[in-house]
């Protein structure tokens, strides 16, 4: 017989609070169109974007995290004192060590939580938001700040007329506590590492300092470019409208409710022709509310659920307690799906 004493963990979590933080530049179609050949009618029509948030050099991913969480705790009515755990799920934090979760929680005043990285790209928050509710319920912590932060301006190929207009930067964070019923449901995840070549970063770290130069690629005026993400769209979206769709439903069959039940619909904001055509097919009712952050934002990958989800409920489109389906993919091919509670 095991010697170990059980955990006395909450018997459920659920989201306390979220903030977000947007940057203060706003970058229209127009700023992109000065190195692609493009025009502001075919992004919008293929993307659904009209503008997003570039970062100045002030605005590091630590600085939009610390902002974007300070809300976050004050929306939970707790103090930095009590958060037990930071989770960063970020794809654009280029130190490869010390992770970033560990300036964040000591210059928030969190004390001295666990505090660590993650990557799992546009599926990041998903996975940060599985791992605290695993926490509270094991037991380990009573509140886990989520935090998805990017800067996808420092990974954007400004030429590249596929991906130049899509990405955007920001931080969303969220805190979790425990609840005295379910308001975070099963989660719905998995990997698809066989479609892993269809977003990626075109250079390694290694190559661009260390590689054979006549094999990098070059910018119009011959200069090495920066790692940058690229994708392969056609075969991104199809997975995305298809695949992504029955991962959704499995995720509302998980938690026992129907597309009828929902309240509100949160996917990674990557595409908006992605997103109504995800809500054609799980056939969501006139009620649910949607949430297109993604024409003012653009795509902030780990970002873009807590972000949507602090200006629905900042702008009533959503309200406290509302039930909520949220689904991020992306890179790996990754992704997670959950109901949660708004909070």
């Amino acid at each position: 017989m095991s010697k170990i004493k059980p955990s006395k963990g909450a018997p459920y979590a659920r989201i306390l609070g979220v903030g977000g933080y947007r940057p203060t530049r706003v970058v229209p179609n127009e700023v992109i169109l000065e190195t692609i050949d493009s025009s502001d009618e075919w992004i919008r029509s293929r993307s659904g974007i009209v503008t997003r948030h570039w970062a100045s050099d002030e605005e590091t991913v630590a600085m939009m995290s610390i902002e974007a969480s300070g809300k976050a705790i004050a929306d939970a009515g707790i103090t930095p004192e009590q958060i037990g755990a930071v989770i960063v799920s970020t794809v654009s934090h280029f130190k490869q060590t010390p992770a970033v979760a560990t300036e964040i929680a000591h210059r928030i005043g969190a004390g001295k939580p666990a505090a660590f990285d993650i990557s799992a790209g546009c599926a990041g928050f998903g996975y940060g938001l599985t791992l605290a509710k695993g926490m509270i319920v094991e037991g380990s912590a009573e509140h886990v700040l989520v935090i998805g932060v990017e800067r996808l301006s420092d990974l954007t190929d400004l030429e590249d007329r596929a991906t130049a207009f899509l990405f955007g930067d920001g931080a969303g964070a969220v805190v979790v506590g425990p609840s005295q019923e379910p308001a975070i449901g099963p989660t719905v995840w998995g990997s698809e590492g066989d479609k892993s070549e269809t977003i990626k970063q075109t250079v390694s770290w290694n190559e661009l300092h260390i590689g054979d130069v006549s094999t990098l690629p070059l910018d119009s005026k011959g200069e090495i470019k920066f790692p940058a993400i690229t994708q392969e769209g056609q075969s991104v979206f199809r997975w995305a409208v298809y695949e992504m769709a029955k991962v959704a439903q499995q995720a509302l069959d998980a938690a026992g409710i129907s597309p009828e039940d929902l309240d509100v619909f949160i996917p990674h904001q990557a595409n908006m022709r992605i997103i109504d055509s995800m809500v054609k097919t799980l056939k969501l009712p006139e009620h649910v509310t949607v949430a297109r952050d993604i024409e003012s934002t653009g795509n902030t990958s780990a970002a873009s659920i807590p972000l949507a989800m602090e200006r629905l409920l900042a702008t009533g489109q959503a309200k406290s307690g509302d039930t909520a389906l949220v689904i991020g993919f992306g890179a790996g091919l990754v992704y997670a799906a959950t109901v949660v509670t708004l909070p």
